[in-house]
């Protein structure tokens, strides 16, 4: 590597070591100036004003979680679909109209795929019914048996 090359970097590496420094600093800097009164109210959890009930450990329903990726997902997918929309009209004047379109479809049939699939899984129910397949009884009966 010729020195050139390290010089095109000199500038992100001046301003990361900025940054560190700067972190490093106010952080030192606020743990010298901020007053240290613990007791028990401010070692309480807040919760919007209001008193903490039970346990902060509680189970949540993974549905939820599933549900706020396929909303994430879709809501890229329609982040992506303006900008391609707004270059448009300049790939169809240099010709590249259709590849435009191709990948497009192609983005979006992979979309599709997935929304279909999540559907078929039943993840897109909110109240899920669990019926169990006539193999699914055979095997708990089988298993009851047994005991």
């Amino acid at each position: 590597m010729t020195s050139y090359t390290l010089d095109v970097y000199m500038p992100v590496i001046i301003l990361m070591a900025f940054a560190i420094g700067l972190v490093l600093i106010s952080v030192f800097v606020a743990q010298i100036l901020r007053p240290f009164k613990p007791n028990a109210l401010k070692e309480q959890a807040y919760e919007c004003g209001e008193e903490p009930v039970g346990t902060a450990w509680s189970n949540f329903n993974v549905r939820f979680y599933v549900v706020s990726l396929i909303f994430i997902v879709f809501d890229v997918e329609g982040a992506l679909m303006f900008p391609v929309a707004s270059i448009y009209r300049k790939f169809v004047e240099i010709g590249e109209g259709a590849v435009l379109v191709g990948s497009l479809l192609v983005f979006i049939s992979v979309l599709v795929v997935g929304i279909v699939y999540c559907w078929a899984k039943g993840d897109l129910d909110w109240v899920r019914s669990f019926q169990l397949s006539d193999e699914q009884i055979n095997q708990l009966k089988g298993i009851e048996e047994k005991a």
